[in-house]
């Protein structure tokens, strides 16, 4: 039975992972979220569906690093993990970290410093069973800074050059690190957002992101067409960029 672990567990992706993994064949499923109401509710929905499976949830702190290393050496005691899922992020107002170095500091620590706390307390582990998936969701916001989104798109930058060093790191063993940049997404988190039409769904995101993790891919753009839209947004000249209003 494999072991999984979802960071974040409650987003709109995560659950949708969750629920494919899971169709897939029968798991050990570690459900970690802040709001213990809401993750009890998601365990107790996956568990009618899928009676053969052994779901937990945890109380997750995503602020303290003592707390979170913790978390993962009780959750791998049992035994080795096969998949890690760091899901769990905020898409905070730019306006409002610009004017509330407070409001900057948590979009930096949510988004960016956390997930990479995890990340680094499950790498340890899984480097010493010398096998394991790791996969991280940043996001396309993190490929060129904006204005309309610098400060995310910082945070979820350094989840990605994180990721690059990770899969240097293990790049002859036998553990693989998945890098997820989803465009924007139809969640919760982005229903404030115009063009909620022409948004991928949650679940058409999942739906990649399990395939990458099982091919071990070391990035994922999510739907595919980013890729492109962010190598041509890369690759603009600083001239034409700076005249552009995104």
């Amino acid at each position: 039975m494999k072991h999984i672990v979802i960071v974040g567990a409650t987003s709109a992706i995560a659950e949708q992972c969750a629920r494919l993994w899971l169709v897939q064949e029968p798991a050990r499923l570690v459900l970690l979220a802040r709001d213990a109401g809401r993750v009890a509710r998601l365990a107790t929905d996956l568990r009618v569906r899928h009676p053969q499976a052994a779901i937990e949830t945890v109380a997750a702190d995503f602020d303290d690093a003592q707390a979170i290393a913790a978390q993962v050496a009780a959750i791998v005691a049992h035994a080795p993990v096969d998949i890690v899922l760091i899901a769990h992020g905020w898409l905070p107002d730019q306006t409002g970290c610009q004017q509330d170095i407070a409001c900057c500091r948590q979009a930096l620590l949510i988004n960016g410093v956390s997930p990479l706390l995890y990340a680094e307390a499950f790498a340890q582990h899984m480097e010493r069973a010398g096998h394991g998936r790791l996969a991280l969701i940043g996001s396309v916001a993190g490929d060129r800074g904006r204005k309309s989104n610098y400060i995310y798109g910082a945070a979820k930058g350094m989840v990605a050059r994180y990721a690059e060093g990770l899969q240097h790191r293990f790049a002859a063993s036998g553990v693989r690190v998945v890098l997820v940049k989803p465009g924007p997404t139809a969640t919760p988190m982005t229903a404030h957002m115009p063009g909620q039409g022409s948004m991928a769904s949650a679940a058409e995101v999942a739906l990649r992101i399990v395939r990458g993790v099982e091919r071990g891919q070391a990035v994922v753009y999510a739907p595919p067409r980013w890729r492109v839209i962010m190598w041509v947004i890369r690759h603009l000249p600083a001239v034409v960029f700076n005249r552009l209003d995104i």
